[in-house]
């Protein structure tokens, strides 16, 4: 247990400190978007390729693909049904931040230090069916409420699924696992070297990031986002805790999974769409903060 506490305390510092290198301007926030795109389509697909070509993929790894999925569908209907009765630029806005998590640039690290190679087995699963939601539903919904005279289209969707350096790679090396094809020691001996990068730089980025601001009008949307996520969240992943009869590491990976922090690409769609991006940040940052402590309350509880 200590050593689990001292990788969370370790984590904090790391967020904490690419927080004051911001604050003191020694970085500004837009240097974090050259960051972000170097852990997406470098350390964070290096790390894919470390941790997955060699892994027994069973079926309740399988499943988690569909757990991710489905549990992606569950979360826009009841956003649907929640803000029915909104205008329909706020109902675009708060629809798409409903389903969808952040695991490449939250939870990874954290699990990595938690769980080891085998946690980041279970939760890159669950990861998959995450990113056909975050870049596919969440997309859609978003695109769909942006204007009256917006069309859904496919092909646009398709191609930013398509582009989705993380996503792609997981289904590669997903192939290739499969296939029991061998890869290259060399090649697994640069990815396993960059991979190592990815924890840190990651923790850096989201303290970089880090920013609270509140605005009276949002109060009322602020909660009804923060419950839907939450306490939809956790209500599920206890149960599916408590009932599902397969071993503690996939039980674990649902619990935390379906409380993790929103997906970072929704504050992109955001600006794409033209809603308000300063609202969408400021949850975002919130529910970083939230998942966090909720993370360290459950983990120390189970562990």
């Amino acid at each position: 247990m200590d050593s689990f506490n001292s990788q969370f305390l370790s984590s904090v510092l790391i967020i904490a400190l690419g927080y004051l290198l911001k604050r003191f301007r020694i970085i500004k926030e837009k240097d974090g978007e050259g960051l972000a795109r170097i852990i997406f389509n470098l350390t964070l697909p290096c790390l894919i390729i470390h941790t997955f070509h060699n892994i027994s993929l069973d079926s309740s790894l399988l499943l988690l693909v569909v757990i991710g999925f489905l549990y992606g569908i569950l979360a826009a209907v009841l956003a649907y049904f929640a803000f029915r009765n909104e205008n329909r630029k706020t109902k675009g806005m708060l629809g798409m931040m409903i389903p969808g998590f952040n695991v490449g640039l939250f939870a990874y690290p954290l699990v990595q230090g938690i769980w080891g190679e085998k946690g980041l087995a279970y939760f890159g699963m669950f990861d998959i069916g995450n990113a056909l939601v975050v870049f596919g539903v969440s997309y859609l919904i978003g695109s769909y409420y942006s204007a009256e005279d917006v069309k859904l289209d496919f092909k646009q969707v398709l191609g930013k699924v398509s582009k989705s350096i993380p996503l792609l790679t997981y289904l590669v090396i997903f192939v290739i696992n499969l296939a029991h094809i061998p890869l290259p020691d060399l090649l697994l001996g640069v990815t396993g070297t960059i991979s190592k990068a990815n924890m840190p730089l990651s923790l850096l980025l989201l303290g970089i990031y880090l920013n609270f601001s509140f605005d009276k009008r949002y109060q009322h949307h602020f909660w009804k986002v923060l419950g839907l996520r939450y306490l939809v969240g956790l209500a599920i992943g206890i149960v599916c805790f408590m009932l599902l009869p397969f071993e503690d590491m996939f039980k674990y990976t649902l619990l935390v999974g379906f409380i993790l922090p929103m997906g970072v690409s929704v504050l992109a769609y955001s600006v794409e769409f033209k809603y308000d991006h300063k609202f969408v940040g400021m949850v975002s940052n919130t529910t970083i903060l939230i998942s966090f402590v909720l993370l360290w309350g459950i983990s120390n509880m189970l562990l």
